[in-house]
This record gives structure tokens, C-alpha cells and sequence, in this order.
């Protein structure tokens, strides 16, 4: 395929995400054999879709029972997804992990600046828990380029964390913590700080620790634990190569090469126009080129104009997953 990264980080407006999507569509409609199996039995003629929202999207739950790939080159990663005992999880084959970094990297960039000027807490012990998170890779990736002596993992290790929040406060450190939504919780029923230029990041998950708590609840206690006046969120998961940020009041951003749009609650192969009307999320994740770049996901959502958008839970038969977002 005649596309290089360049293309995907440097978009700058509609008309380029258009084109871009559709040379992408194009060649995974021919190289991934379950997107083609699928766009075939939508009598979909792939040559005829001039605009991205004309474009399939490919049932999220494919990734548990079928290889989503759309080049011949070797495997470099498997990201799977959390699950409980005897569920199937989702495998996403990561044939260029160089997409994945760029992706990551840039996207952090846009939203918070570099990596290397903040000192990177993490507290995710369910995923560390476990391989084949694509979160922790990132993290990793995250702590590396910190370098900040402070920067590190905590497990369940809260003292710790505490007395270090203490110290980096103490010193004015620019600092962000990462942290899975029922671990932050635990955290803040035994500590809490005053730190208002903190920035705290749950990547959503109860994993069946904690009862589910609406989000507006949950960040209130949240930002009087931290002392601060936001909860950000991270909106990804294994399936793709992107991310969603907010910085508060639940609303995401994307980065210029993802898109969210809403398909009809009743009738998933139509797109809605309207925003602020509640539907299913469909994704295009433009640096998922090697797999596939369309995805509809069992998640509930609402659109605010340009690539805004708020997550309002999951459809009922979704299956119950580490990446959840917490329901409004």
C-alpha cells in the first residue's frame, strides 16, 4: 500500500481525512479477509464509497474469533483484551508497533505536551496483572521518556504513592497520574492531597471491585481527594491504535486521524447526523492500517461537533470488559 505514516500524523482538515480514509478502506476491503467477507455481505461495492461515512464498519466482536489483518508482514505484538475466567478476549495482531508509538506519542503531545517534562505516576494493577495490555505498553513507553527519578509504577503500594505525591508537590513537578478507575478509589479511601495542579487520568474500570458509580459522581470524589478541579480520561482500547482524551466533564477529543461517528441504536448500518442524540460508537482509527481501521464498538455515545464526544455506557449484551467506561 502506497501510504506512509507521514500522511496518517499530518492531517489538517476534512478533506484530507476523507481521502486518506478511503485509500485505507480500499486496500483492507481487499488485504483483510473478514473485512471483505463482511463488506460482501453487505453487497457493498467498495469502488463506489466516496466519503468515510458511506464506509462499512466492521462488529468490534471479530477481533475475538477472527485474525484482523490486512497485511502479510509478521506479527510484532498481540494486544489482548481483559476478561474474567472462560471468556473469550479480544486479540489485536500488531504487524508495526512504530505506528502504534507514533500514534501514542503524537496524540500525548497534542493534548498534554512532552512526555519528558512531567514526572509519569501509574496505577494500574489489573493490568500490570496481566500481558498483552496495550495500555501498559504506552505507559512503559510514557516512563521511559519521563525519566523522571519519581516516575514509576505502584501496585498496591499507596503509602508510597502518597508520600511521593507529597514530595512533588513540594517541588512544583509538572506531574501526571495514570490510573485505573477502582485503584484511584482505593487510593483516595485511605489518602488524600491538596495537589490542584495535578493532572489524574482514570482509564475507566471496575473490573468487579467496586460497585459501577455514574461519572459525575465518581470524578466529584475523585477531585476532592486529589484536590483538583478535573478528572481527565483516556478513551481506547485493544482493538485499535488511537486514543481519545478528556480533560474533563467526560467529553473526548481525538486526535486528527480518528474519528467518532454514531450509528442508530436499531439500525447499525446507518449513520446519524444529528449530534447530541444518543448512539452506537463507530470508530475510524486511521493508524490502524495493518488491521482495520473501521470498527464499531459496543459502546453508547453522543457527538458535540468537531471530533467531541461523550460515552454514555455500553449496549445490554455487551460483553462486560476491562476498557469499559463507567455509565452516565
Amino acid at each position: 500500500m502506497n501510504i506512509n505514516t507521514g500522511q496518517i500524523f499530518s492531517i489538517n482538515n476534512e478533506q484530507e481525512f476523507n481521502d486518506l480514509a478511503l485509500k485505507i478502506f480500499l486496500y483492507q476491503a481487499e488485504n483483510c479477509d473478514i473485512y471483505r467477507q463482511y463488506i460482501s455481505y453487505l453487497k457493498v461495492t467498495p469502488a463506489e464509497i466516496k466519503n468515510y461515512n458511506d464506509i462499512p464498519f466492521l462488529p468490534i466482536s471479530f477481533f475475538k474469533s477472527h485474525s484482523v489483518i490486512s497485511s502479510n508482514k509478521p506479527v510484532e505484538i498481540a494486544f489482548s483484551s481483559s476478561g474474567t475466567t472462560g471468556q473469550i478476549t479480544s486479540k489485536h495482531l500488531v504487524q508495526d508497533l512504530s505506528i502504534y508509538e507514533k500514534s501514542y506519542n503524537k496524540a500525548f503531545e497534542l493534548f498534554y505536551g512532552k512526555a519528558d517534562d512531567y514526572c509519569v505516576l501509574a496505577l494500574l494493577p489489573s493490568y500490570l496483572e496481566r500481558e498483552g495490555s496495550s495500555l501498559i505498553y504506552m505507559v512503559d513507553d510514557l516512563l521511559k521518556q519521563s525519566a523522571h527519578p519519581k516516575s514509576g509504577y505502584f501496585l498496591h503500594n499507596h503509602e508510597e504513592l502518597y508520600q511521593t505525591l507529597g514530595e512533588l508537590k513540594s517541588s512544583k513537578q509538572k506531574t501526571i497520574l495514570i490510573g485505573v478507575t477502582y485503584a484511584l478509589l482505593d487510593f483516595t479511601a485511605q489518602y488524600q492531597i491538596d495537589f490542584p495542579e495535578l493532572t489524574v487520568m482514570e482509564t475507566g474500570g471496575m473490573k468487579g471491585k467496586r460497585k459501577e458509580m455514574v461519572r459525575a459522581e465518581l470524578h466529584q470524589l475523585l477531585c476532592a481527594a486529589f484536590g483538583v478541579k478535573s478528572i481527565h480520561s483516556e478513551y481506547g482500547m485493544t482493538e485499535l491504535l488511537s486514543q481519545g482524551y478528556s480533560k474533563g466533564n467526560g467529553v473526548f477529543e481525538c486526535p486528527p486521524w480518528m474519528k467518532i461517528l454514531l450509528r442508530d441504536t436499531s439500525d447499525p448500518l446507518t449513520i446519524l447526523s444529528t449530534s447530541h442524540t444518543t448512539g452506537g460508537i463507530n470508530v475510524i482509527d486511521l493508524a490502524n492500517i495493518n488491521s482495520c481501521s473501521f470498527i464499531a464498538t459496543q459502546d453508547l455515545g453522543k457527538i458535540y461537533g468537531e471530533n467531541r464526544f461523550e460515552i454514555m455506557g455500553r449496549f445490554d449484551n455487551a460483553d462486560v470488559r476491562g476498557c469499559n467506561l463507567l455509565v452516565q
